[in-house]
This record gives structure tokens, C-alpha cells and sequence, in this order.
């Protein structure tokens, strides 16, 4: 897959550091995937969350991280529209971001 991931980046450089070997896994997990359809994902994130617009939500090191993906599985893109606590992701509307 072809990850848009500058918000992962500034993620684990700027707020918070101590997450960077969990998102760095995940990261090397979705490059490596050739995800077709949401079972593709559900096969290796059993706690993936779906939700409309191709939205998938990933729960990282534990649930303490939550990430949110925009999917386009035709194309093989992951575009990561949020990364952050769950504690931050409860104040979000995952829907719309």
C-alpha cells in the first residue's frame, strides 16, 4: 500500500515520541499489505473499526493510539487523516476527519 502519512510523522517526532516504535510497526504492516477489502484489514487488525467513506480506524500499542485511515483499495492508498490518543480521539467526530 501507498502511505500518505506526514501526520504519523509529525505525530511521533512532535507530541509524542514514546509511540514511535508502535506507529513504526504498523507502518511497516500496512506498506507491506495489499488490503483489497476491509476483511483484508480485519484479517491482520482484528480490532479495526469501520466506518463510512472508507474510514478505518486502528487501535496502536495497546489502544493507547488510535489512527484513522482513509482507504482507497482500488488504488492500494492509505491516506492518514488522524493519529493520536484515545483519550484525543474520543473529542473527534472519526466520521468527518
Amino acid at each position: 500500500m501507498k502511505i500518505h502519512n506526514l501526520e504519523l510523522i509529525s505525530f511521533c517526532s512532535e507530541k509524542h515520541s514514546h509511540s514511535k516504535e508502535a506507529l513504526r510497526t504498523w507502518l511497516a504492516i500496512a506498506r507491506a499489505a495489499s488490503w483489497k477489502t476491509p476483511m483484508d484489514i480485519k484479517t491482520r487488525f482484528s480490532s479495526a473499526s469501520f466506518l463510512p467513506g472508507n474510514r478505518v480506524v486502528f487501535n496502536v500499542a495497546g489502544n493507547k493510539f488510535r489512527l484513522i485511515a482513509v482507504i482507497n483499495y482500488s488504488y492500494g492508498i492509505v491516506e492518514i487523516r488522524f493519529v493520536d490518543t484515545q483519550a484525543a480521539y474520543d473529542k473527534i467526530n472519526a466520521e468527518k476527519i
